[in-house]
């Protein structure tokens, strides 16, 4: 059965509230979400030209929206790109587009899945757990406001440090409580 899109939604929600926001993964998450400034889009294809033109939408939308209304936009895909793999393989796709467009340097994308796995790792390593999202997700943002909360750090890399920190106190069987609430 393929979940509504509002069930997608809730979801995917709920993992920015408990995870992301919740354990601090991204200390500059809280603020434009509290200011309701995220903007969550569903994309239900399956083929990769129909995924582009769902990004290639999504991306306009944000482009044409006020930072005020809309800072940012997860495109959350709930039929496509299942696999890592081909997942992985897509950003690279996705990258391309920003380029075509001539946003490379004005908007970028994070990605978000089920399985994520970084370079180096085991698949079943906590540290993966920092960018694993209930469904796929292109996380479009924009590169000023990444500017802005970057130079309110002295050092970047310790939030990547501190999330591996947190999620090692956690562990696997802490993170897997945090979705017993549902």
């Amino acid at each position: 059965m393929i979940p509504s899109q509002t069930a997608v939604i809730q979801s995917t929600r709920s993992w920015l509230e408990r995870a992301v926001i919740g354990l601090n993964l991204c200390p500059f998450a809280r603020a434009p979400y509290l200011k309701a400034q995220v903007h969550f889009a569903v994309s239900e294809a399956t083929a990769n030209d129909a995924l582009i033109d769902d990004l290639v939408d999504e991306i306009q939308a944000l482009m044409a929206a006020d930072p005020a209304e809309r800072e940012t936009s997860l495109l959350i895909l709930s039929r496509g790109l299942s696999d890592f793999a081909d997942f992985n393989d897509f950003l690279s796709v996705a990258d391309a587009l920003l380029e075509t467009l001539e946003l490379d340097g004005i908007l970028q994308i994070a990605s978000f899945h089920p399985d994520y796995q970084f370079a180096d790792t085991a698949p079943d390593d906590i540290e993966n757990y920092t960018n694993r999202s209930p469904y796929p997700v292109l996380h479009l943002l924009r590169e000023s406001s990444i500017t802005r909360a970057v130079d309110t750090m002295d050092d970047t890399d310790a939030i990547y440090r501190a999330n591996i920190n947190t999620l090692q106190r956690l562990g696997l069987t802490g993170w897997q409580a945090l979705w017993k609430q549902d």
